[in-house]
């Protein structure tokens, strides 16, 4: 059985990255995966997988006429927040695999925000055409249950990666906290600018190793590098192509401070205590699940002692997760393979 997979693959994004490979990690042997990217020769060097570039039409068509499956591979893929583009690609895939015979998956999914009418509309349509469906959080299982569709929910499937240790971390002064933001309309010039300045009382305060960590170096890296120069204490940037090893960061980590979704998650998954900067609904999702502390950027106090202070005292007194409850997120996140199975025992 061969199955397309469609994401936002090859764009150097940590977390859709992570998503990836944890798919592969969960796809039964008996499926080949083909995967469309941005980036072909890179995903294919990375992961040892057959791809095709995800905007060549001609690849396309001739992939899924000579494929079983289609699968939408994780993430945020429709919202129309960043723009319309991008649910109207994924959208005109899968109805196009639909159309051509194909069972199609939406695979952990997190759907929404879907603010224009016309991107509502067609995301509904090509998920009542679905096989099979999981969303990895309970607000796209409610828009879904409005649908009248029933989907399986489960914990993002990131909680299951298997991390892998970064050779060099452990020489890095102790104690660690790593930090990642990203450009974002939220995150303005006068914000970065109050963080920056908490990040410096912080770590005056505490005499901690700030791991910067880009996600995206087309996002996060300028950001990195401004935080960076201004920092009075000891530093790294970390930039890993690695999924596995993006994870194994955290090992060691005492604290995180993240605005992206799946630098949160990868942390509390390795232990670590987690501050949120939330920028996105699936954030505060996370926030509440997980029960992590932090702020929405838009709400973020103006004050950078008072942030300092937050900081401070989560450090200080701040617990992470328990072992029970990523082990329970770990083995839940796994009902995403589910989905996978299904596929080959019909």
């Amino acid at each position: 059985m061969r199955a397309v997979i469609s994401g936002y693959y090859g764009k150097g994004n940590g977390g859709d990255e992570a998503l990836l490979m944890s798919l592969l990690q969960m796809l039964p042997s008996q499926i080949e995966p083909l995967v469309l990217s941005g980036n072909p020769r890179k995903t294919y060097e990375q992961y040892g997988v057959q791809t095709c570039h995800n905007r060549s039409g001609f690849a396309i068509l001739e992939a899924l006429r000579t494929s079983d499956v289609l699968i939408w591979g994780g993430g945020s893929l429709m919202q129309d927040v960043t723009s319309l583009a991008s649910p109207i690609y994924y959208a005109g895939l899968m109805a196009l695999a639909q159309q051509k015979g194909l069972k199609t998956i939406a695979w952990a999914q997190g759907i929404g925000p879907l603010n224009n009418p016309f991107t509502r509309w067609v995301t509904r349509q090509v998920l009542l055409g679905c096989t099979a469906i999981s969303v990895r959080d309970y607000k796209s299982a409610e828009l879904l249950s409005k649908w009248h569709l029933n989907p399986l929910i489960a914990p993002d499937p990131v909680w299951g990666l298997t991390a892998k240790s970064v050779s060099g971390l452990a020489d890095l002064p102790a104690p660690k906290v790593a930090v990642n933001l990203r450009s974002h309309p939220l995150l303005t010039p006068q914000r970065l600018k109050i963080l920056t300045q908490a990040l410096i009382d912080f770590q005056k305060a505490t005499q901690t190793c700030l791991l910067l960590l880009p996600f995206q170096a087309s996002q996060d890296l300028n950001i990195a590098r401004s935080i960076a120069k201004q920092l009075p204490g000891s530093y790294k940037i970390i930039q890993l192509e690695n999924p596995r090893e993006l994870k194994g960061v955290f090992r060691g980590v005492e604290m995180t401070i993240g605005m992206r979704l799946h630098s949160l998650i990868m942390a509390a998954s390795e232990e670590c205590k987690c501050f949120a900067l939330s920028y996105d609904p699936k954030v505060n999702y996370l926030m509440e699940e997980i029960e992590i502390p932090g702020w929405e950027l838009a709400k973020l106090p103006t004050d950078p002692n008072i942030i300092s202070t937050a900081w401070l005292e989560y450090f200080a007194n701040g617990e992470p997760l328990l072992k029970d409850r990523i082990q329970s997120l770990t083995d839940r996140a796994f009902m995403h393979q589910d989905i996978l199975k299904k596929l080959i025992s019909k």
